[in-house]
């Protein structure tokens, strides 16, 4: 199974294609989805990507973070699992 990355700090216009190209040359990548608004469908400025395998993953990691791509210091290190979020919103009106 392969490794999953944060990739913050991110140009709002830097495309999944980019992403894919920069990372491609540290292993197979898997997967890339840029983070964007639901409403506007403009970035929020941070994606994921997957590299098949988690040695190339970590050499990402060390090799990227840090690193400038379209005028930005990017943020690069292993995704953290998402925590599950409360319960939904209740209506809280009183009677």
């Amino acid at each position: 199974m392969g490794k999953r990355l944060y990739v913050g700090n991110i140009s709002f216009s830097t495309t999944e294609e980019d992403l894919r190209e920069m990372f491609e040359r540290h292993g197979t990548v898997s997967s890339v989805s840029v983070i964007t608004d639901r409403e506007t469908g403009r970035s929020r400025g941070f994606a994921f990507v997957e590299l098949e395998d988690p040695g190339a993953a970590d050499e990402a990691i060390r090799s990227l973070d840090g690193s400038e791509m379209d005028g930005r210091s990017l943020r690069v290190n292993e995704a953290q699992e998402r925590r599950p979020r409360g319960g939904g919103g209740g209506g809280g009106g009183r009677y």
